[in-house]
């Protein structure tokens, strides 16, 4: 008997089953649409071989989604194993995200400029075959087994610690692999991207919501080498190199320890901050950037704090408190709010407060509040002879917000959590969905907002990072990694309940299914553990600096 098949933006249609996904597409005349990539059955993010045997109601994901672009940077990386295996007989190792690409090694380590001109060569070799990538489901004991024989324990002690059974493999030439998410059908839906050597490694680029129809322009920051430098020494101190390490530390008890020494290594970083301000002959203005979710806040208490223990008398400002009142806020190409604007800012009041502030009068700063949206009368703030002013906010590094300040007296400084902790060799975990992650936990106990509406927001406040901070990072005097290798296990607890409050008919379904998703795989550490003074309390609650 034919099933109802309801596409979204269409009517309906009838089709006799068994059907997948790419029948449909067949059926319908899209089927060679390459950027269809996956699909969503009754909104629940499905492979496109998923087959349909009932009535459902589905529409196509694409490239130019948050989700569809997930689903093709899987399947590039599965390629890319697939070349490393068959051109260099090694195992790849995704690190972390560089330039809107991935950092790559080997599995023995670092890789040279030679080496990946093979490794590119039999990529490209492998998505001109087409070869199909087919999906098994299979008991967890022989999915292990598959790994461990793959020479890839790390996946194989994944599977243990988040104890799913059965699981679900991708496999392609004989060779398995394991993502947290669908693939596409076969290696030829990959057509847009890049393989470049940087440094002692390899970049692997591909499109992004940002720019869908092209590569984003590489433009590696050099000091953000610095930054992954130093993490790669942090996981080395706290033995963690991937989450089933990080399991690891949990089952045996050593969570608490964990937090401390992650805590340890924050302040240790912050201090050294702290005495190259004051350092600084000059310094009357610290300028903290990054986009949001970055812990900006927080980051300017601390260094707060430090600077009085250091003999400075710091006063800090956050660039929140000038936003324009919500009526007066610019508006993007679609008509919604652009928060993410520089524009959002009154930034003649701001330059106004920064000229008579170091001039040495009084201000009166303002106060957002955001469930009214409009800015209300502040305290007055008044700086004294050798003080030193911190404004902390997205745009903290644009000239444009303190072109009324001198450059020498400006030290500056970026942060985000610029790396984290990757699931296996194959599987990062999104410095964007760390972002995320935190801002759907604090928006909701802040400032009144559903998870659907700020997972609605969240695709203008990427493409706001990538127009309006990113562009400043590398004029950066320092930069700081505000993750925290433990903050996934912690977030874990607040972020799945929010997550599973977006309606099924919504929207922002399956991103939201998506992150919770990831979250399976993630051991918990209870929120006690982390001391009050963290940045990640400024999302959780319970912070010291509220």
């Amino acid at each position: 008997m034919p099933i109802s098949v309801e596409i979204s933006g269409g009517r309906g249609h009838r089709f006799d089953p068994p059907v997948t996904g790419q029948d449909i597409l067949n059926k319908v005349g899209a089927g060679r649409d390459r950027k269809i990539v996956a699909w969503h059955v009754n909104n629940y993010l499905r492979p496109l071989d998923w087959i349909l045997k009932d009535d459902a109601r589905v529409d196509f994901v694409d490239t130019s989604t948050f989700e569809g672009m997930a689903v093709y940077r899987g399947t590039l990386t599965f390629v890319l194993s697939l070349a490393c295996r068959g051109a260099l007989g090694e195992g790849l190792c995704v690190r972390h995200s560089i330039s809107d690409g991935f950092f790559c090694e080997l599995r023995s380590g670092p890789i040279t400029p030679e080496q990946t001109k093979l490794v590119k060569e039999a990529a490209d070799f492998i998505i001109t075959k087409d070869l199909p990538i087919t999906r098994e489901i299979m008991p967890i004991d022989a999915a292990r087994r598959i790994f461990e024989e793959q020479n890839e324990p790390d996946t194989a002690n994944l599977l243990k610690c988040a104890g799913m059974d059965p699981v679900i493999l991708n496999e392609c030439d004989e060779v398995y692999g394991f993502f947290h998410g669908p693939l596409a059908p076969s290696t030829g839906y990959i057509s847009s991207w890049d393989l470049v050597p940087f440094r002692d490694g390899m970049v692997l680029r591909f499109p992004t919501v940002a720019f869908p129809r092209e590569l984003p322009p590489f433009k590696p920051a050099e000091k953000l080498a610095g930054v992954f430098r130093e993490y790669g020494e942090w996981l080395r101190i706290l033995g963690v190199k991937t989450m089933e390490n990080l399991h690891g530390q949990v089952t045996a008890g050593r969570g608490k320890e964990l937090v401390l020494v992650s805590e340890a290594l924050h302040s240790q970083k912050l201090n050294q901050m702290s005495e190259r301000i004051v350092s600084g002959e000059n310094t009357r203005l610290v300028c903290i950037s990054g986009p949001s979710g970055s812990g900006k806040t927080t980051t300017a208490a601390r260094l707060s704090i430090n600077l009085r223990a250091l003999g400075m008398r710091p006063v800090a400002i956050s660039l929140d408190d000038y936003f324009v009142d919500r009526k007066k806020t610019p508006r993007d190409e679609e008509g919604n709010y652009d928060f993410e604007s520089i524009d959002a800012l009154d930034l003649d009041l701001i330059n106004e407060h920064l000229e008579t502030l170091l001039g040495g009068g009084s201000v009166s700063v303002p106060r957002f509040n955001f469930i009214t949206g409009r800015r209300e009368r502040g305290p007055a703030v008044h700086l004294e002879k050798g003080d030193i002013l911190i404004i902390e906010g997205i745009h903290g590094l644009n000239s444009r917000l303190t072109s009324s300040v001198p450059d020498p007296l400006k030290f500056r400084i970026y942060i985000s959590p610029l790396t984290g902790i990757s699931l296996d060799r194959h599987n990062r975990t999104s410095t964007t969905d760390n972002r995320l992650l935190r801002r759907l936990v604090r928006d909701q106990r802040l400032r009144g907002k559903s998870a659907e509406t700020t997972l609605a927001q969240w695709p203008s406040v990427i493409r706001g990072a990538h127009q309006y901070i990113f562009p400043y990072q590398e004029q950066a005097d320092e930069m700081f990694n505000s993750a925290l290798v433990y903050e996934l296990s912690v977030l874990k607890g607040y972020a799945e309940p929010v997550l599973k409050t977006v309606r099924e008919e919504s929207p922002e379904f399956g991103e939201a299914q998506r992150l919770l998703n990831i979250s399976r795989y993630i051991p918990y550490i209870p929120a006690d553990f982390v001391p009050a003074n963290s940045i990640l309390r400024e999302f959780i609650g319970g912070s010291c600096f509220e």
